[in-house]
């Protein structure tokens, strides 16, 4: 299913595509520009099958988004036709009460070249380029800084708060994971009324200057630290922006 050109050119990318780290930074950042995080299909009960046709069909053919498994799925599949050698792995994320949710709750990748590196396009609000697999070295883009902390056999995402503590974004593993693996876990984001993934709807992209977020009928500009928000008082004033900021037509 896989056509290299037509998925370059959903995410407007015309650069170069040899595999090497400039080329990764510059179509990770071109892929969060343009394809969002979003949740609308698990609203509308459409089933969301983790095959990684399913994925390309949505993002490229359709030109949707999708949530973590589509969006990082369909994007292994890119780097991996343009020759990288790409490793799926699973991630867990903090809850408010300290504990972190199960395995398999988040997908991320691992991209090695000379170096190894850590891509992830469907994590929502996160970093914007890849960041480099190496512990406790801080990596600055953007005006904000993000490490890789080692603790055992995890390492944990972690990006700098303004008051100088560090924020936990998720937590991974090394250990290289097969598609199917995160079968059982899609559909239970789709399905359990305890996934946040049922109980909202969500669509959002990083802008060049901040980011553009519809939260169920919340319309939400960020740009340039400043934010902006607007209450949308119903489906046709929340329909709108979806098909302005995101061109979509559901």
């Amino acid at each position: 299913m896989l056509n290299v050109a037509s998925y370059l050119a959903r995410i407007g990318y015309t650069g170069p595509t040899i595999p090497k780290a400039d080329t990764l930074r510059a179509i990770h950042r071109a892929h969060l520009l343009t394809v969002p995080f979003e949740n609308l299909d698990i609203a509308r009960a459409t089933k969301i099958v983790c095959e990684e046709d399913a994925f390309l069909r949505k993002i490229v053919d359709r030109h949707r988004g999708g949530f973590c498994y589509e969006l990082n799925g369909a994007f292994a599949a890119l780097l991996r036709g343009l020759g990288f050698e790409v490793t799926l792995l699973s991630a867990r994320v903090p809850r408010e009460d300290g504990t972190e949710t199960p395995e398999f709750d988040h997908m991320t990748l691992r991209v090695d070249l000379d170096e190894p590196w850590l891509a992830d396009v469907g994590f929502g609000d996160c970093f914007l380029e890849p960041l480099r697999l190496q512990t406790h070295a801080e990596q600055l883009q953007d005006g904000q800084k993000f490490r890789i902390r080692e603790e055992g056999k995890s390492c944990h995402v972690e990006r700098a708060q303004p008051d100088g503590s560090w924020k936990g974004e998720y937590t991974f593993s090394l250990i290289s994971r097969r598609l199917e693996e995160f079968a059982p876990m899609c559909h239970y984001h789709q399905t359990s009324p305890e996934s946040p993934f049922t109980r909202k709807r969500i669509c959002s992209r990083a802008t060049r200057e901040g980011r553009i977020t519809l939260a169920d009928r919340k319309l939400i500009i960020t740009r340039l630290g400043n934010r902006e928000e607007k209450v949308l008082e119903s489906e046709e004033e929340w329909q709108a922006p979806l098909q302005k900021y995101f061109q979509i037509v559901l």
